[in-house]
């Protein structure tokens, strides 16, 4: 198994709670549920938004939805982190005073479990962006890291109801994020990197789910050249990746994908006749919908 720089802890007790209920047959039963609770980051004095979360790494979602919400400037010195876990704050505060009344009153909903938020200004950085042209997805690594990561220890095989998404290099898996929405997932990501400083060269975003406008945007502002998912597409989320010479493939399970923008990255040397298909314990439903569809 892989050496993570960051991976889930399924056996942290304040992401999971056990409760009893009755199965199919009128039993009675015990099983995990993921624990999400209020998180309210505050920029400097002003607050910004409440989210939903699990609530690890509260500093890295901070500063990745600050940055991906273009509120928090690559170049911007960040004085202090507060975190208080009994009130649910994480207060960002930067030596450049900011004020983003205006902007918060004109923010968009965007699709995604507990709804992220865009703010009208993203899809500038968005167009002005570019990626690697250069950069390269082997098959064989498609393969490697989808292995890898469905059999990593995860909230989402203790008790489901969650989404992830890895930072990847070649065929290693490198930080691995869990939340109830993929977009905190993103973020959290998206901090870790900004706070340890590492960039976006060479590197492959893997999440499990769906390829929407929102996932697209947000891995383009990252400069990451290589957006994968195990789930499906929506139409803007293609759109959106062509735009930006993002690869984008969708529907990896086992040796099947299927690549809709920036195919021209893809060198096929992996052996589909030697991948086995995938163990339905690790089929999320939103893979089963696909297959379905």
């Amino acid at each position: 198994m892989s050496d993570y720089i960051v991976k889930p802890d399924p056996a942290d007790g304040r992401l999971t709670r056990r409760v009893t209920g009755l199965d199919q047959e009128g039993r009675q039963i015990e099983t995990d549920v993921v624990v999400e609770r209020p998180f309210t980051l505050f920029l400097n004095g002003q607050e910004i938004v409440t989210m939903m979360t699990i609530g690890d790494h509260p500093d890295c979602l901070a500063v990745g939805y600050l940055l991906n919400q273009n509120m928090l400037r690559r170049e911007d010195e960040i004085t202090a982190i507060d975190h208080d876990e009994d009130l649910g704050v994480v207060v960002v505060r930067t030596r450049r005073k900011t004020d983003y009344e205006k902007a918060l009153r004109k923010k968009t909903l965007t699709s995604g479990c507990a709804q992220g938020t865009v703010f009208g200004d993203v899809m500038e950085k968005f167009s002005e962006t570019v990626l690697d042209p250069a950069a390269v997805l082997q098959t064989s690594w498609l393969y490697s890291l989808s292995k890898q990561i469905n059999l990593t220890p995860s909230l989402y095989l203790a008790a489901g109801a969650i989404h992830g998404c890895v930072l990847c290099e070649g065929d290693q898996p490198l930080i691995y994020m869990e939340d109830v929405g993929r977009h905190n997932a993103i973020d959290k990501i998206a901090g870790y990197m900004h706070l340890k400083d590492i960039g976006p060269e060479g590197k492959i975003f893997y999440t499990t789910g769906r390829l929407t406008s929102e996932m697209v945007i947000k891995t383009v502002q990252m400069g990451i050249p290589i957006l994968i998912s195990r789930s499906g597409f929506t139409a803007w989320g293609v759109e959106l990746a062509r735009q930006a010479n993002l690869t984008l493939i969708g529907r990896a399970k086992g040796k099947r994908f299927v690549a809709l923008a920036g195919e021209s990255r893809i060198r096929f040397d992996g052996d589909p006749s030697a991948v086995a298909d995938e163990a339905p314990r690790h089929r999320r439903k939103s893979s089963l919908e696909d297959d379905a569809a």
